[in-house]
């Protein structure tokens, strides 16, 4: 079995001190990271130590430093991890109702570069080539673009950064956006990475650039992953547990193991809890210790 997690946050170093102290309520206990995802790790270290003198499942455990920024290095490590094994387990946070997690939408962060020509605006506007306006263009085509691909599963699409330009007097030479995608199946992800690679200039002379910044594979649920989950729901059932799970719209490591892999995963096997990335985040306690309970049945299996 292979247990997969991740050491980094969404936090900026000293958090601790300040933004989110680490404080114990009653049966939340908040802290930066806690929830997304120390304390699953906690479990897992936790359900090995448990089990070192007994007889368990063979394990494998695989934990990165850059899942928070899309796995740039992390996804080549999943990938080795995962030869050779017979299925995986993530450990981010499960659905808000405890349901563990059955598929994951894909995601991708893209980056659009434009060069135009600069030119003064007022006194010679027709020797300059427009960066912004032809990145404005490229981005309502790319609306039409999620729209097609979206008629039968929807395509996510969101541009989180745009800058480009020096001055009000000076046409820009330059513009870039990064944008977010989100697939439900590994067919409308293909196609509209292929339609985005390979964007055409609206204007003479412009030219555009596009790079995959970073890339998580779109996780379909699979009757594997479904048999996997059963397998979960029958040990927690030997604990007066009922597990449940289904598809999550965020993407996770595992998606590089559940995906185009095809190895049976699931994910969410960690507390439930709240606030995720916010300064609310919290976990609940007592479910700490129920996943760790369940994850040593289900090893032990």
């Amino acid at each position: 079995m292979l247990l997969v997690g991740h050491s980094d946050t969404v936090w900026e170093a000293g958090a601790i001190q300040n933004r989110v102290p680490w404080r114990r309520d009653g049966d939340e206990l908040h802290g930066p990271g806690v929830l997304d995802m120390k304390s699953g790790l906690v479990i897992i270290v936790g359900a090995l130590e448990r089990l070192r003198s007994r007889a368990h499942r063979p394990v494998r455990v695989v934990i990165t430093c850059d899942e928070e920024s899309g796995s740039p290095t992390g996804a080549a490590i999943c990938r080795q991890a995962a030869q050779g094994v017979a299925a995986a387990i993530g450990f981010e946070c499960p659905h808000p109702d405890g349901a563990l997690k059955v598929g994951r939408r894909g995601s991708t962060r893209l980056q659009i570069a434009v060069t135009g020509r600069a030119a003064h605006a007022a006194l010679d506007p027709g020797a300059g080539i427009s960066a912004i306006d032809e990145l404005v263009d490229q981005l309502t085509g790319i609306r039409g673009v999620i729209s097609e691909a979206s008629r039968d599963l929807e395509v996510l699409c969101n541009a989180g950064i745009i800058s480009g330009g020096t001055r009000a007097n000076v046409i820009p030479a330059h513009a870039e956006a990064e944008i977010g995608l989100r697939f439900q199946d590994l067919d409308s992800e293909k196609a509209v990475l292929d339609r985005l690679a390979s964007l055409t200039p609206v204007r003479e002379g412009a030219r555009i650039e596009t790079e995959i910044l970073t890339h998580r594979p779109t996780w379909a649920p699979k009757d594997a992953d479904r048999a996997l989950l059963a397998e979960i729901a029958e040990a927690g059932s030997s604990l007066g547990m009922e597990i449940a799970g289904r598809p999550a719209a965020g993407a996770g490591d595992t998606n590089l193991i559940g995906g185009p892999l095809g190895i049976p995963a699931v994910d969410g096997f960690g507390p439930m809890g709240g606030g995720a990335h916010a300064v609310t985040e919290h976990i609940l306690v007592p479910t700490l210790a129920r996943r760790l309970d369940l994850l040593v049945r289900f090893l032990e299996r």
